[in-house]
């Protein structure tokens, strides 16, 4: 019977580096991946990312809906028309809001019984664990029935922080197992067996936030990148984007994280909707977005002259 792997966490706890790291690490061990993402935004764009590691017939994008709730059928129908293959496992990376509790119950229905029950694993930000403020309740909901807690972001914290992440998370969730993505061994997976925690209810409500995407001009630098990110409200807690940058004829994909930390690296071939920027989080509205990528360019191109 297939394995089905249910990635949950919050927006920037590194879900996706984590799923790179099953992926390839399934791989090495004869195990066949199938993968699908979900994503308010243009989930093409995380799904490109995966095309050095497996072929696009294994990826499917679900954008546009909240799997644990109005897209919940959508991704069973994906689930169950996926092809049946020898040593197969299927991954699904849930969106950095999802209630995940709900997730797993109504996930649990209607699969095809080649299927076993599903499994979720948490990405915990240590650094940034239970201090998200009005939102402290939604990441509490993304451990309650996981199986497997990995941490993430242990650079710079002290043993003390860390011991008491691992001691919260416990309190909430007991059964779990909690280690470091460093420390993670793929051995683990065929051990676990679904939670039987009775998840405190959430508001689903909370579980639902804004969302829009723009089209992304090229832009005249990496500096660009920075100051763009800088200039989209705090409260938009997700930033993507893909461009060209500079002189380079090659993509490149930058993000921003919650916690105000702006990376970029290279992108896999040329994304299928364009150039674009993406956000989630309360506030998020195109004007916005195009208004700090009008004055971003300006900046950048008056430090030029």
């Amino acid at each position: 019977m297939e394995s089905i792997i249910t990635i949950v966490g919050f927006l920037g706890a590194g879900k996706t580096t984590l799923l790179k790291h099953l992926v390839t690490k399934s791989i090495e061990q004869g195990w066949n991946p199938f993968i699908i993402l979900n994503d308010y935004e243009n989930a093409n764009l995380d799904v490109q990312q995966f095309l050095e590691q497996i072929d696009a017939n294994s990826l499917r994008a679900l954008s546009g809906s909240c799997i644990c709730c109005s897209g919940i059928g959508e991704l069973r129908n994906f689930v169950n028309d996926i092809p049946e293959r020898e040593n197969g496992i299927t991954f699904i990376e849930a969106n950095g809001t999802s209630d995940a509790c709900s997730l797993m119950g109504f996930l649990g229905v209607g699969l095809n019984d080649r299927y076993e029950p599903p499994i979720q694993i948490s990405v915990v930000d240590a650094k940034n664990w239970q201090n998200r403020g009005e939102f402290n309740e939604l990441e509490l909901n993304q451990i309650q029935v996981s199986s497997l807690v990995i941490l993430t972001h242990l650079e710079g914290i002290s043993e003390e922080r860390k011991s008491f992440v691992i001691r919260d998370i416990k309190r909430v969730n007991s059964s779990a197992e909690v280690t470091s993505m460093e420390a993670f061994n793929l051995t683990i997976l065929p051990k676990l067996t679904p939670s039987t925690n009775k998840p405190q209810q959430l508001d689903h409500l909370k579980a639902h936030w804004s969302s829009c995407s723009v089209d992304l001009p090229y832009l005249p630098n990496s500096s660009c990148i920075n100051e763009l990110c800088k200039r989209l409200p705090e409260n938009i807690l997700r930033v993507k984007g893909c461009t060209k940058v500079g002189d380079d004829d090659s993509y490149t994909y930058f993000q921003r994280t919650p916690s105000g930390e702006v990376t970029m690296k290279a992108f896999y071939g040329e994304p299928t909707t364009g150039p674009k920027l993406l956000c989630v989080g309360p506030g998020s509205d195109p004007s916005v977005l195009e208004q700090a990528i009008t004055e971003s360019i300006n900046i950048a191109n008056a430090k030029t002259v």
